[in-house]
């Protein structure tokens, strides 16, 4: 099954302070993160600080059929020191199941697709 999560992050005036060489340097260690895991987790950047948003000022879409993966990279993502250092925050989590109803149907009824 496939799942989608779009996270919405807040950075914080403290990450902006950052001269944006140093911002750089820590977004680079944020990709190589990332990319440990692109065979299995899809991710996208938005900057949505600008538009109407609410307690965000980011967003990622992550996809992936291994949730494991999904989690082992958040958790490295946490680890890295824009997250310790109070750069940013993870401010909530939508997640949903791609056509789960049709799995359900297939699976659990026995329903032809």
């Amino acid at each position: 099954m496939r799942y989608m999560m779009i996270v919405l992050l807040e950075f914080y005036p403290s990450w902006l302070a950052l001269p944006r060489e140093e911002r750089r340097k820590h977004a680079g260690a944020l990709q190589a993160h990332i990319q440990k895991y692109s065979e299995h987790v899809q991710v996208r950047f938005f900057d949505a600080e600008a538009l109407p948003g609410k307690d965000y000022t980011d967003f990622v879409v992550c996809e992936t059929e291994d949730m494991k993966q999904y989690h082992y990279m958040w958790e490295e993502i946490r680890d890295s020191e824009p997250y310790t250092k109070g750069y940013m925050k993870i401010k909530d989590v939508v997640m949903g199941m791609e056509n789960a109803f049709q799995s359900y149907e297939s699976e659990m009824l026995q329903m032809d697709k």
